[in-house]
């Protein structure tokens, strides 16, 4: 039995006065509406309405039943609204999960601006190494870094673009230690990679004029998960390390770091937006996913000719 359409056929009939004017509003017939209110008055085992060949009236209980009727209705109507409105305007708290770095370096901007357009939309960004679960704990969107293609999962995921990152060291170290000009050179030097899930901890994969090559090394003695404290630890001159181009960049245009092989890419990353489905997708989901599929890409070709333009790419 749906008590909520019983309901409305009720309150529609009480409105009108009439069985006939009410089953006419609705898209019924006579019948389908006068069995509604018979079924409801069983359920209810309360006459609602007396019945006459020329009216009808509502009894005491039917007219307390009305009211009640009319307020849990409106509530129904406002929550469906709602519910709807959602679905076209963005509003609420969004909850967004990003890899550190990128998180500092593209994410929050991007929230940033995002939030310009969109004031309504509340945004709670966390930025960890780890990657969640967006079901169970509870994110709208998770941004994810892979060297490969994401597995196959139920996820929605699009592809923002990729990042790579650039060998550096002080001019204190280079001044000290040398600096490389082939692969093989690196050999000897100390070479810090960051301790992390994604990549190996005693290689270095390096794309540059001769294709790909591999530089395998000994894990220092000193190691980082957290890409900005590489970035302090290689300006203090403790040796060479991988940045992502975007940390890099500043320490570069200051002359606080050098780049190592600037005619090498490595650690090429693909990054990555996630949600959890296409049907019925909320509004401030769908624009905060748009908008990073124009802005992150933007930033990461900025960045990219930032590094043409300082003079170390």
């Amino acid at each position: 039995m749906d008590t909520l359409q019983m309901m409305r056929i009720f309150v529609r009939i009480a409105e009108e006065g009439s069985f006939t004017g009410a089953a006419q509003r609705l898209g019924l017939t006579n019948a389908s509406a006068s069995r509604s209110i018979a079924q409801l008055e069983t359920h209810l085992r309360t006459r609602l309405l007396n019945r006459s060949t020329r009216r009808i009236a509502l009894t005491e209980a039917g007219q307390r039943y009305l009211e009640r009727c009319e307020r849990i209705l409106a509530y129904v109507d406002e929550a469906e609204a709602e519910a709807a409105d959602a679905q076209v305007r963005p509003s609420g708290k969004l909850h967004v999960h990003a890899t550190t770095s990128f998180g500092q370096i593209y994410v929050l901007p991007a929230v940033l601006r995002y939030r310009e357009r969109n004031p309504s939309v509340s945004v709670e960004l966390t930025l960890s190494q780890h990657v969640p679960d967006l079901l169970d704990e509870g994110y709208d969107i998770s941004l994810q870094l892979s060297m490969s293609e994401l597995p196959d999962s139920a996820l929605v995921s699009h592809r923002l673009g990729d990042v790579h990152s650039v060998l550096c060291a002080s001019p204190v170290y280079l001044s000290e230690r040398g600096t490389p000009r082939t692969v093989q050179e690196l050999r000897g030097h100390r070479c810090l990679q960051i301790v992390s899930s994604v990549f190996p901890r005693d290689r270095w994969q390096l794309d540059g004029p001769n294709g790909r090559e591999t530089f395998e090394f000994a894990p220092a003695d000193f190691q980082v998960n957290v890409i900005e404290a590489l970035n302090i630890a290689l300006r203090e001159g403790v040796g060479i390390g991988a940045l992502p181009m975007a940390t890099a960049l500043p320490a570069l245009r200051s002359g606080a770091l050098i780049r190592v092989l600037p005619d090498y890419q490595l650690q090429k990353l693909t990054a990555y937006v996630l949600y959890a489905s296409r049907q019925y997708l909320d509004a401030k989901i769908r624009t905060f996913v748009d908008f990073l599929r124009e802005f992150v890409p933007q930033a990461l070709a900025a960045d990219k000719a930032a590094l043409c333009a300082s003079g170390q790419s």
